[in-house]
């Protein structure tokens, strides 16, 4: 697919050209795979900011990735499809089970309870240098309270899962006969064939003028204007899908990808040469801003992400989390090899 001359450190996407046989499996696009650059390209339009470099930081350097073809779900989980497998199952998740006091040592006996990390907008600007001015650990919080305990996810079936940690979107992957992607998998299927576009769409935030992802306007983070016609999480498939068919890549929920999270990995692949084929992430974690915590790559940004503060909607970008927290913007979607029939 093309989309103009990629920049001078990206080299075009080179497809796979054999595609399965048999029939697709239900609500998944086929993602060639193929040989691209995977990384960052430099931000443009309102996104060229301090918070935009900033957001390329641990996606440099730009280097040659090769990955096999594969199947993914052509949308993020939705709450209807996570409650099929819950109550199959009888699945409980992290959120929904009370912390232990051994992992809390201190702890008053009160803050051992289930719970989950909820954005709570403040009612006036504030720094922006503190997230929790805009995050709060809420009380019974989860994925069919997504909001409190006194929410519910009644007539919103067709938005994203949320308050999954990882462990949760593993075991939905592996009960569907699916699994996570990789970070490389997810960064190829994104892009939508396209090489060095700062957007799975190209290089214009709003193509044509029109939006092209559930992200935050306004003045973040007191004030969303839903100018996109969503003031936070949207259903799934509310914007264009990119050139493979894929939905809200970027913004509406982050997503886990398998991969651990190290902000010098890129640069260890460069030192290696050559075309990392089927990577699978370092070994290890390590965050130098919180070095004891263990966090897998999140991908994709969401709803709250904007040119004022986060805009890793940019294709490129990459997030991260603790494996344990889950979050009302963060969902995922499954992968499954062509040889895999779903469930």
């Amino acid at each position: 697919m093309s989309g103009g001359l990629p920049p001078a450190n990206f080299l075009p996407t080179v497809e796979n050209k054999t595609s399965p046989e048999g029939t697709p499996p239900e609500d998944m696009v086929w993602i060639p795979g193929g040989e691209f650059s995977m990384g960052a390209a430099d931000p443009t339009g309102a996104d060229r900011n301090d918070v935009g470099m900033h957001a390329t930081d641990d996606s440099r350097p730009v280097h040659r990735v090769y990955v096999d073809g594969f199947w993914m779900d052509r949308t993020e989980v939705t709450n209807r499809q996570f409650a099929r497998f819950v109550k199959e199952t009888g699945y409980v998740t992290v959120a929904e089970h009370a912390p232990r006091a051994e992992d809390f040592p201190g702890a008053p006996p009160e803050n051992l309870a289930a719970g989950s990390v909820v954005f709570s907008p403040p009612h006036h600007p504030v720094p922006l240098d503190d997230h929790f001015h805009w995050w709060s650990y809420v009380k019974h919080a989860d994925w069919r309270h997504p909001l409190g305990p006194d929410s519910s996810i009644e007539g919103k079936e067709q938005l994203p899962v949320v308050h999954v940690a990882y462990e949760d979107a593993v075991a939905y992957s592996m009960w569907a006969g699916k699994r996570l992607p990789t970070e490389s998998e997810w960064e190829f299927a994104a892009r939508g064939g396209l090489a060095g576009q700062a957007y799975p769409w190209g290089n214009e935030f709003r193509k044509d003028g029109r939006w092209m992802a559930n992200t935050h306007q306004g003045h973040f983070p007191d004030l969303d204007t839903g100018e996109d016609s969503f003031a936070g999480l949207a259903p799934v498939a509310q914007f264009p899908p990119n050139g493979y068919g894929l939905y809200d890549v970027a913004g509406n929920v982050w997503e886990w990808v398998s991969d651990w999270y190290r902000p010098d990995y890129y640069a260890d692949l460069m030192v290696r040469g050559g075309v990392a084929r089927n990577p699978q992430g370092p070994v290890s974690s390590f965050d130098p801003a919180e070095p004891h915590e263990r966090k897998r790559v999140q991908r994709g940004g969401s709803f709250l992400c904007t040119d004022q503060y986060c805009s890793r909607y940019m294709v490129g970008t990459r997030g991260k989390g603790d494996i344990n927290t889950g979050t009302n913007h963060l969902g995922f979607r499954s992968v499954m090899a062509p040889s895999n029939k779903s469930s």
